[in-house]
């Protein structure tokens, strides 16, 4: 299964976001997973990547030209699609997925969220979607995604393709229903 990995190019200020990303990736590795993700080797991006390398995962990094400079690759790592736009990398990954996994992030992991949501919505995507809720980080999203249904925004059946989790643990259960 290809998985896309979705989080911050930042480690965040709660160690327990980087012991989930290191534990994500052996996990992906170990279980003959491939890892998709933004290519870079900074925070929890190369910390989820090196992992999955170090534990024998195939993986895919799919990076705008421009970020090459400023989110430096894991060291000896070749297997990269680069784009030449933001919206083109977000894309690019969507395609290549079976299942989208969000670790904790920033703007661009929250804008990435955004986009798979939306093509849930649209009916474009039916692919599964979990957010890793270390230590409560995504509750305020599910909360703002529930306050849309309750405002009609989005169907209620929407969320039955969010799942929150609150460990690793929980979430590669997920993943391998």
């Amino acid at each position: 299964m290809n998985i896309t990995v979705y989080c911050g190019a930042a480690t965040g200020n709660d160690p327990a976001y980087l012991q989930a990303a290191q534990e994500l990736g052996e996990w992906i590795g170990r279980n003959g997973h491939t890892l998709v993700w933004g290519g870079g080797g900074t925070g929890l991006m190369g910390a989820v990547a090196n992992a999955a390398l170090a534990a024998g995962a195939p993986a895919i990094g799919v990076i705008p030209d421009f970020l090459l400079e400023l989110e430096t690759p894991p060291a000896g790592f070749t297997n990269y699609q680069v784009t030449t736009t933001m919206a083109e990398r977000r894309t690019r990954m969507i395609e290549l997925a079976d299942a989208f996994v969000a670790l904790p992030g920033g703007p661009g992991t929250l804008e990435e969220l955004s986009e798979v949501m939306a093509l849930i919505k649209l009916r474009r995507c039916a692919k599964p979607l979990i957010l890793a809720n270390i230590n409560g980080y995504y509750e305020p999203l599910a909360a703002t995604y529930q306050t849309m249904v309750d405002h009609g925004f989005i169907p209620a059946e929407i969320l039955s393709h969010l799942q929150l989790a609150s460990s690793i643990q929980d979430l590669t259960k997920l993943l391998s229903e």
